[in-house]
């Protein structure tokens, strides 16, 4: 069951999410069971070796999870973030997919995937979510 009616309705709710909307971090679409995020990579989200700031690719795939467990049961959010940095982005994008594989009822597990726009893999987490 969908707590959002469209993706307009989630856009505007995730407004509030100052932190991620406003370094750029949008929802693209709802899947099935999850939902896709992107942002474009721009210098303020580097670090000092002019590399993307780890805790910068966390934002990312914390805010895929929070569009995707949020439109199957709101509120939820995240307990435990387990996450493995795999490559460096070599593309101007990130893109996340968050994946759900429990939704119980009161706690959620989802896989996020993150890639660049080149189909670099750059991250991946596994997080488990608390339904309040």
């Amino acid at each position: 069951m969908a707590e959002f009616k469209s993706i307009e309705e989630a856009r505007a709710f995730f407004t509030n999410d100052r932190y991620a909307t406003e370094n750029g971090i949008g929802l693209d679409r709802y899947t099935d069971n999850g939902s896709v995020v992107s942002v474009t990579l721009t210098d303020r989200h580097r670090n000092a070796e002019g590399g993307i700031m780890g805790g910068f690719i966390l934002t990312v795939i914390d805010f895929a999870f929070a569009t995707a467990s949020c439109n199957a049961h709101r509120p939820t959010v995240a307990q435990q973030i387990s996450m493995n940095f795999l490559n460096p982005p070599k593309g101007t994008r990130l893109i996340a997919e968050s994946i759900c594989r429990k939704n119980g009822k009161t706690s959620c597990v989802y896989h996020v995937n993150v890639k660049d726009d080149l189909g670099c893999d750059v991250a991946q987490a596994v997080v488990t979510g608390f339904k309040l």
